[in-house]
């Protein structure tokens, strides 16, 4: 097999962790060829020239097996230009309607909440990923003013909920067989309502799969007092957005969270979930691990899945033998942290 890879190295320390995935996937690569494609995208050429994303470069991803994404944002472009026409464009454009976060603890790792153990960790959030609130549906009236008013609609779809539900619950049926809900009915009697009529329909078709629903702020209580009672989580947009940076945090921070936004049937785009921490940009002291583990994740979509394991493997070897999960204490930088990884994932 021969994948061509789309890669969009970003801004700040994106490209340095993008280069630490590509070691390993080339490490770890075994009876294929990967082609990369690289993508001028990001704050640097929309600067140099006005532009966020030709309809040329989509086209090009579009014609592309996956993508591999390091991070966009720079804080000399005025907030949400990136986000909406770079992000949320290559995601509606390329109908990658799920957003799979995978929650896990790996050996070593340090937490803010020292009780867990890696067993308690180890569960996936599947976010619908083009619809709710970031759809842009709304607008100001009488703006600048003080009475200004200003209206943000969600929107969802019997379409965009159901496809996403059973999305969660084939992945609930190759995991531990248990999913939950996690929304606000209560509040959100619409779109909630939806939600849960979706999940009793579908779950009649998917017998063996446990079922069960959780207030979006309590689910956030249960990630620090109980987070092994989830296996997989189905939400919407928004409470998606919010719930996995909280997952991030438990299983060992920014540094190792990766996430994709996948279309089961297109072109699907994987990345680190953390932001693209310019500070630290040039100095070697940025943790890799979250572009590895999208590295990781890209790879099992492609159906590697032997390659895909060797990465995990890779993962789990560096974080025993790193002290601390902040790349460059200990001794250890970006690249050496990619370095362990490959020592690991080939030894």
């Amino acid at each position: 097999m021969n994948y061509r890879i789309g890669v969009i190295r970003g801004d700040g320390t994106g490209p340095e962790v993008v280069a630490e995935a590509l070691k390993v996937l080339e490490a770890v690569r075994e009876g294929f060829e990967i082609e990369p494609a690289e993508f001028d995208l990001g704050a640097d050429r929309y600067l140099r020239t006005g532009e966020v994303l030709p309809d040329e470069e989509l086209e090009r991803l579009k014609g592309c097996d996956a993508i591999l994404l390091g991070a966009v944002g720079d804080p000399r472009v005025q907030p949400g230009i990136l986000e909406r026409d770079l992000l949320l464009r290559i995601r509606f454009a390329l109908d990658q309607y799920v957003n799979l976060r995978p929650v896990i603890r790996y050996p070593g790792v340090q937490t803010l909440v020292p009780s867990h153990t890696e067993d308690d960790v180890n569960f996936v959030v599947v976010r619908e990923n083009s619809e709710g609130l970031y759809t842009g549906t709304g607008g100001f009236h009488r703006k600048g003013t003080p009475h200004e008013v200003a209206v943000q609609e969600s929107i969802n779809t019997r379409h965009g909920v159901e496809r996403i539900v059973r999305y969660a619950f084939d992945v609930a049926s190759n995991r531990r067989k248990h999913l939950t809900l996690v929304h606000k009915t209560n509040v959100l009697t619409f779109a909630g309502d939806l939600y849960q009529r979706v999940v009793d329909e579908v779950a009649a078709e998917f017998p063996s799969v446990q079922t069960d629903y959780v207030h979006v702020d309590a689910a956030c209580i249960y990630f620090l007092d109980q987070p092994s009672r989830f296996d997989v989580i189905v939400t919407d947009n928004m409470f998606g957005d919010i719930i996995t940076d909280l997952g991030a945090m438990i299983q060992g921070g920014m540094g190792v969270a990766s996430g994709a936004n996948i279309a089961p049937d297109g072109v699907s785009m994987f990345e680190p979930i953390g932001g693209t921490a310019p500070d630290h940009a040039g100095r070697g002291t940025i943790n890799p691990l979250a572009a590895i583990a999208a590295v990781q994740m890209l790879l099992a979509s492609l159906g590697e899945e032997k390659a895909a394991d060797r990465v995990h493997t890779g993962i789990g070897y560096a974080t025993q033998r790193m002290k601390s999960m902040r790349a460059g204490e200990m001794g250890y930088g970006t690249p050496e942290v990619g370095d362990l990884v490959v020592e690991g994932a080939t030894s």
